[in-house]
């Protein structure tokens, strides 16, 4: 039950700025999703740092908005390493203070609220950008249990952080991804490609997907075409290298970024959505699919048995082979991936931004409790 009190809200909305990868894009359909339910004298302001992106009210209709001219890295710096300054410097006086990201936005008396999506990074830190590498994994502990709300995506994500962090339960908040507004398609297309949606980062085992597939094709010369999608892989690392030699140079190919749209049609089109990733917070891509009627074979690892439940075929990311047998299955037993679309509806439908968003204000206003009995 929603306290009575009004709240200031205040969201960083940075990772949203310019490309929507994952957290870019659960950070802005959540906030997009929170403004309906504010009442009273609610307010929602974004927060954007950048030195040459600019973030407009047209963004966010309803939000204000305060888009301070300060190079991302360096306010990062100082606000990680100095918790300074407050970001009622920035922004005037917010009774909540929400970082989007793991580490807090400091503040002066507005309740922190952080989020996280996994803790991946704890044991994983090379690659992804060096505020990533250098702050993550010193400082989240410590920034976890100062937050008077942890915000996350999964349960497993969410007994992560309990049993890792040291956060207690009742501040931590479950607020899941919604379903996209999408109509299932119909029908499916017969010989579309084999697709995957995600970045080319070592916990989403790409390698091991483009090993399964060459075992696939090895079996069936006729298996459909792989398809990636989403940042582009460095020139000179292993995934470069294999796609750009046969077998996988004349059946696999890497279409880089996708928009919305774009991303739209590959699902449309596709066979199969393949998700073998070694560790997710929860796996957007699989309820994406399953919005659709798109059917997943994916890792039996993280968030994803909790996401796809029994509308996915599991499989271990690690077994080779194992993920060749689950492709050509999903492939050719049709009753066998019919069944699975069947349920891979009912399971999306389940999932709702809605639902998300007043989860999320409640957990504002419980920060807000927590900040003032301390206080």
């Amino acid at each position: 039950m929603l306290a009575c009190f009004p709240v200031r809200i205040l969201i960083d909305y940075r990772p949203a700025l310019v490309s929507r990868t994952g957290v870019g894009e659960y950070a802005h359909e959540l906030t997009a999703a929170l403004l309906p339910h504010l009442t009273g004298g609610d307010a929602l302001t974004l927060f954007s740092s950048s030195w040459k992106d600019r973030l407009t009210p047209a963004r966010m209709p309803g939000a204000h908005v305060v888009d301070a001219r300060i190079p991302v890295r360096l306010l990062d710096l100082v606000w990680h390493r100095l918790q300074w300054p407050p970001v009622e410097m920035l922004a005037g006086n917010v009774d909540v203070a929400h970082s989007t990201r793991p580490l807090l936005m400091p503040a002066r008396k507005a309740a922190q609220v952080i989020t996280i999506h996994d803790l991946f990074f704890l044991d994983h830190s090379t690659g992804g950008p060096i505020e990533v590498r250098r702050d993550y994994p010193a400082l989240v502990e410590r920034h976890a249990q100062r937050a008077d709300a942890v915000i996350t995506i999964s349960r497993y994500s969410a007994t992560q952080i309990g049993r890792r962090l040291g956060v207690s339960a009742d501040r931590i908040a479950l607020c899941p991804p919604g379903a996209p507004a999408w109509a299932p398609r119909h029908p499916p297309p017969p010989d579309g490609p084999i697709l995957f949606v995600g970045s080319a980062e070592p916990r989403k085992n790409v390698e091991g997907l483009l090993r399964a597939y060459v075992r696939l094709r090895e079996r069936a010369r006729d298996a459909p075409t792989l398809v990636l999608a989403g940042p582009p892989p460095g020139d000179a690392t292993p995934i470069r290298a294999m796609l750009n030699k046969p077998p996988l140079s004349q059946h696999a190919r890497h279409v880089g970024y996708v928009s919305e749209a774009e991303r739209l049609r590959w699902f449309r089109e596709a066979s199969i959505l393949v998700m073998p990733s070694l560790d997710e917070g929860f796996g957007m891509p699989v309820l994406e699919a399953m919005t659709i009627g798109l059917p997943v074979v994916a890792a039996n690892r993280g968030a994803l048995p909790e996401v796809a439940g029994d509308a996915a075929l599991l499989v271990d990311p690690n077994d080779v082979d194992g993920m060749a047998d689950a492709m050509d299955r999903m492939l050719n037993d049709c009753a066998f991936a019919d069944c699975c679309v069947s349920r891979g509806f009912r399971r999306a439908a389940n999932y709702t931004w809605r639902a998300s968003a007043l989860a999320l204000l409640q957990a504002y206003h419980d920060a807000v409790a927590r900040r003032h009995d301390r206080a």
